[in-house]
């Protein structure tokens, strides 16, 4: 409760010092910016309307299973090429973050590279039939889409797809050829994370009655719109901020037309299985049981020791959510030599790692270079 209040405190004082920002250095452009200036009516339709986000290249879906479909965005299907397969965030949004526009496309750049034959599965919201599916059914799924690209793939894994990848290749390292990770929490504990944070505040000596009861009030499912709320409670201003722009620019189409298509991508949510999330919760939020080596799935402990590969990370210099030291920590327990791991460094934060011009433009091109020498 408290941290809930602690978030209401940051909204408001967010809120306070952008009116006091915007009626300081504004006053021009609100007052007398044209025929669009104060329209709120206008505002309001904006900031409440949301279409279900789509995917801007094409691409074949090749199948669909209940927690996720694997699309194709191959032009061509090289002989003796090692297929690539993305593995999206999945934190209650589409996965079409990795192709977010014919500009920040995470899978054009993959193509642009020379891993032409690229593909990514696309996480699939829960229903009531698929509320039970857990870790299991989610490696299941990693496992049918590398089967369909050949059997060894080049895994790259964003977010919550990047620790999905890492356990899928300490358990199957014979079938990842590289592995690379792009704001993936490995080490759940360092570098001051606000989730672990949070967590502390909401789950008192490790109980977790809070989140089990996030997900009983979902029947069985965490609803997408409740880790919305979550992450705007963790950076009020940035969303009190992009408001008064939205306000500000409402004559601008430009301005209306990227508002419109970020609010569509972030605010249009998904809900995640409930067995699913609880055992993340638990397993590796809580006990960080990943690089503990306590990680139990399929019976077997996942053994990050296996993972000799070469690894690809990259991080965020701001990133609030998975903090560059979390992505890092895969070099402290892997057994890769230390001249196959590349590190890069992005200014900025999380979801600019998937989707903004400098991480696609500068960063993802010399990862990516690094996977294609290997993959021939």
């Amino acid at each position: 409760m408290e941290s809930w209040l602690d978030g209401i405190d940051a909204l408001l004082d967010g809120l306070s010092g952008l009116l006091e920002d915007t009626l300081v250095r504004f006053p021009a452009q609100i007052l007398a910016g044209g025929p669009a200036a104060l329209d709120f009516a206008r505002w309001a339709r904006l900031a409440g309307s949301r279409r279900r986000p789509t995917w801007s290249t094409p691409n074949e879906i090749v199948f669909e299973a209940d927690i996720a479909r694997l699309r194709d965005f191959s032009p061509v299907h090289p002989a003796g090429l090692v297929p690539t397969l993305v593995l999206p965030p999945q934190a209650g949004h589409d996965s079409c973050i990795v192709d977010y526009s014919p500009e920040q496309s995470q899978m054009q750049a993959i193509v642009a590279s020379g891993l032409e034959h690229a593909l990514t599965l696309d996480w699939i919201g829960a229903t009531p039939k698929t509320a039970g599916a857990g870790i299991d059914a989610y490696l299941a799924v990693i496992d049918r889409a590398v089967e369909h690209a050949g059997g060894r793939v080049n895994l790259i894994g964003d977010c919550q797809g990047g620790w999905l990848a890492t356990i899928y290749a300490a358990l199957a390292p014979e079938k990842v050829n590289t592995l690379t990770l792009a704001g993936a929490p490995i080490d759940f504990h360092v570098g001051e994370p606000i989730i672990h944070e949070v967590l502390s505040r909401l789950a008192p000596a490790g109980e977790l009655a809070f989140y089990e009861a996030l997900v009983a009030a979902g029947g069985g499912v965490l609803r997408g719109d409740l880790m919305l709320a979550g992450f705007l409670m963790i950076q009020p201003g940035t969303e009190i901020s992009r408001q008064f722009d939205l306000l500000r620019h409402l004559d601008d189409e430009q301005h209306v037309a990227r508002y419109t298509e970020f609010e569509n991508w972030f605010k249009y949510t998904q809900d995640i299985p409930g067995d699913f999330y609880l055992w993340i919760v638990r397993n590796l939020f809580r006990d960080n049981a990943l690089v503990r080596g306590r990680l139990q799935v399929r019976g077997e402990t996942v053994d990050l020791a296996r993972l000799e590969m070469p690894i690809s990370l990259l991080a965020g210099a701001s990133d609030h959510i998975t903090p560059p030291g979390q992505v890092y920590a895969i070099a402290d327990y892997a057994s890769t030599a230390s001249e196959l791991i590349r590190y890069e460094l992005a200014p900025g934060g999380h979801l600019g790692l998937f989707m903004s011009h400098e991480a696609l433009r500068t960063h993802w091109p010399v990862l990516l270079a690094g996977v294609l020498e290997r993959s021939r």
